[in-house]
């Protein structure tokens, strides 16, 4: 079994605390008695409970899940950690001052004593077990969420794989009427581009070279299909070839740029993707020449069809991998083409 030390370090100090506040109420309506008699004694009962009860919590299996042993050990460790830290208590503390309170005090005055430190003791582990149920349930909830996440992610993923495909096999239709030799090529460039993304698919991240590596095989589709139309580089950095980013983030902003910028303009025109970096952060940029379009249209709500499904889903990404730390932002015109940059922590 593992133990947290710092948690417990963490407990015992605000026991040590309850004991301090208790003690200065003790003194307060019994200002008669000394106060380091009723600061040893409520630190040497108090502190004693809590070590019984809390190292007590973790010989209990399910205790380890839900944060506190199930019923009825539940009730009965509280009870029996009070008891005896008690007698524990008051023992120590009668040895640090040389005397007895069994043989010095009334029973009367031992039951009051008991009784007072019963009732206390019980209010504390009632506090502590109310912190560490909360906190086991703002864990699960917590598991809950990113689980969900997970599945939201997975499915943005898979729906944004039969978008691409959908769209490159209807070029390819296309093109087999027109150049058969062409369209042999553009099948090789997507057997490649599958089997690449395939081996990316059961992962969430990949290393920069691999998403680079599939954007080349989709451009070269593109190359083929719009000829001397589509020029485009590719500039990624040695040192960032490892760098971990989320698979096929760059996919629908390349679609995008072509669809939307470079094929609908006459004369085509240039799509350049880079890495960069900032400090701090990894910067990933597609840039076109192409027509342009209206950056609000993007992120409008409800999207349109194609156009803002990629980008609608880079964002739901970089907000669930990365929240604030990872963005993207557009600077579009209708005539100059457009710039879509993306920002994310940079990996050590």
């Amino acid at each position: 079994m593992k133990i947290d030390w710092l948690s417990k370090l963490r407990v015992g100090l605000q026991t040590a605390a309850f004991c301090l506040a208790i003690s200065g109420l003790h003194y307060a309506f019994r200002p008669q008695q000394p106060y380091e008699v009723a600061l040893i004694y409520s630190l040497c009962i108090g502190l004693s409970s809590w070590l019984l009860i809390d190292f007590g919590v973790g010989l209990f299996p399910s205790a380890h899940e839900t944060g506190w042993p199930p019923a009825p050990w539940g009730t009965v460790l509280p009870v029996v950690g009070v008891a005896l830290g008690f007698v524990i208590g008051t023992t120590l503390a009668d040895y640090w001052f040389g005397w007895s309170s069994w043989t010095s005090l009334s029973s009367r005055q031992l039951f009051l004593s008991a009784l007072i430190s019963a009732v206390i003791g019980v209010v504390i582990t009632y506090y502590f077990y109310s912190q560490g149920k909360s906190a086991h349930l703002a864990q699960k909830v917590s598991e809950a969420t990113r689980l969900a996440t997970e599945s939201r992610l997975k499915l943005l993923e898979a729906q944004l794989q039969p978008h691409m495909l959908f769209n490159t096999l209807a070029n390819l239709r296309v093109l087999i009427g027109i150049d058969p030799q062409r369209a042999q090529a553009m099948l090789d460039h997507i057997i490649a581009y599958l089997r690449s993304t395939l081996s990316a698919s059961r992962a969430s991240c990949h290393p920069l070279r691999d998403e680079f590596a599939r954007l080349d095989d989709y451009l070269a589709l593109m190359a083929i299909r719009m000829g001397a139309r589509l020029r485009y580089r590719l500039d990624l950095p040695a040192e960032l070839a490892d760098q971990p980013v989320p698979a096929l983030i760059l996919q629908p902003l390349v679609e995008n740029s072509i669809q939307h910028g470079l094929e609908p303009k006459v004369d085509g025109g240039e799509l350049v993707v880079r890495a960069r970096t900032q400090p701090g952060q990894l910067v990933l940029e597609v840039v076109d020449t192409g027509l342009g379009f209206n950056p609000e249209q993007v992120f409008a709500s409800p999207a349109p069809a194609d156009r803002g499904f990629g980008v609608q889903q880079i964002r739901a990404r970089l907000a669930t991998l990365y929240g604030n730390q990872g963005t993207i932002e557009f600077i579009a015109s209708e005539t100059e083409g457009t710039r879509a940059t993306i920002h994310i922590p940079l990996q050590p």
